[in-house]
């Protein structure tokens, strides 16, 4: 099936092509994987929980298929223009646009960085470490893995750290759930309607498709220094890393679905499902599933503020780049210090309601990602801009579809709201 309109170039044999593949593996495959957060996995894990079971799961079939356009586009965009995607909407729509999309950005991305130190601190509550020691340590790691380090050592700690995901893997495995069940649930599922379900959902596309993302994956190309000519083999890393995502998402569900969702037991948080597995899947099920949530929480904790940093930073034409020193780009690393200091602050604050905040975090990103996509869309459709690799119209179709229907849930919602 024919996506964009793009010639194929030649890349040589079996394994000079392996070797393409792998020296271009990074962005696509971090960004993806990056989304399985404290607040990701806190909404995976309440849409396994009781009252939903594995009413959710079929959703990660659509969510996925969702998820490989967006990013495959902006690591296209970023490959075959070598800008960010901040720099692309300022120079076509003008700096008001671009400051309001930003303002809005913002705001979400500092919430969800303020569920990643709240995940830091859950899970390692549950190993008896207390978060007054934890989020200082974490929020400083993190300042000084990116601040400190060039963009492949940031690249390669990324990339190692989604090896940790496998633990949910595992996890759900050890949560011994009805294959038979989960089947049905995928290929015949049984939709509620209700207002907590449409909730779940909406939450669940917020989850796994992030506005920030979309910024992320194009700033990552174009610092990576990616081309047009390594697009078809660096498609994979899109398209990997989608799957591989949605595959953790998809065993988190499963598992909390096989033991809370059978057992009635309704959770707030990713670290409650954790202790909540113990008696249901085992004890070290039950480490694991924290482990995991740890790993993830401190990854995202590195990447949602340097995404918002290459945001900002491009949509206000401030220099940008974890190559850079922080004299070449002091607003750069400025905005990603302030954004890591009041992510960590707020958690160690006693009153801050930090779990309502982590779902609530993940619904907010599902109403902001058809504006940015709208914009995103239309850049990958400009021939200025992307000459051969333009959207097909197959490929427009459906996103358009997508993004409408998207659109329709969300306005739903705020429809219940309301009248509420």
């Amino acid at each position: 099936m024919k996506w964009i309109k793009v010639r194929r170039p030649s890349t040589g044999g079996l394994w000079k092509k392996l070797g393409i593949a792998l020296a271009v593996l990074g962005p696509g495959f971090i960004t993806a994987n990056v989304d399985n957060d404290a607040g990701g996995i806190a909404t995976f894990s309440m849409a396994g929980a009781y009252p939903f079971g594995y009413a959710c799961l079929w959703t990660i079939v659509p969510i996925t298929l969702m998820l490989i356009l967006t990013q495959e586009m902006g690591f296209r965009m970023g490959a075959v223009t070598g800008k960010g995607l901040a720099d692309l909407i300022r120079e076509k729509k003008g700096l008001r646009t671009t400051f309001y999309l930003m303002s809005a950005l913002l705001i979400a991305n500092i919430g969800n960085t303020i569920a990643e130190f709240s995940g830091v601190a859950a899970s390692l509550e549950i190993f008896g470490i207390a978060k007054w020691l934890s989020v200082p340590l974490a929020a400083i790691f993190v300042w000084f893995l990116v601040v400190k380090g060039s963009y492949k050592i940031v690249e390669k700690v990324f990339l190692f750290a989604t090896l940790f995901y496998v633990a949910y893997i595992i996890s759900g495995v050890m949560a011994k759930p009805s294959w038979e069940e989960v089947g049905l649930a995928v290929l015949a599922p049984r939709i509620q309607w209700s207002q907590q379900y449409l909730y779940m959902v909406i939450g669940l596309i917020g989850a796994a498709i992030a506005p920030w993302m979309q910024f992320y994956v194009q700033a990552a190309v174009v610092e990576k220094g990616l081309a047009a000519d390594d697009y078809q083999l660096a498609k994979w890393d899109v398209v990997a890393g989608c799957i591989v995502a949605n595959t953790v998402a998809f065993f988190i569900m499963m598992a909390c679905g096989a033991t809370l969702g059978k057992s009635g037991i309704a959770i707030t948080s990713a670290a409650e499902a954790g202790l909540a597995l113990r008696p249901l899947a085992g004890h070290y099920a039950s480490l694991l599933f924290s482990f995991g949530l740890f790993v993830a929480s401190l990854f995202a904790a590195s990447i949602l503020p340097l995404s918002t940093a290459y945001t900002i930073s491009e949509g206000l034409g401030f220099e940008a780049g974890v190559n850079k020193t922080f004299r070449e780009a002091p607003h750069f690393y400025g905005l990603y210090t302030a954004i890591i200091a009041m992510g960590a602050i707020a958690v160690l604050w006693p009153r801050f309601p930090l779990l309502p905040f982590m779902v609530f975090s993940q619904v907010v990103n599902a109403l902001l990602l058809p504006f940015v996509m709208l914009f995103v869309i239309q850049l990958a459709s400009s021939t200025e801009l992307m000459g051969e690799f333009t959207n097909s119209r197959r490929m427009n179709i459906l996103c358009y579809s997508l993004m409408g229907m998207l659109l329709a849930c969300n306005g739903l919602l705020i429809y219940l709201w309301l009248g509420e």
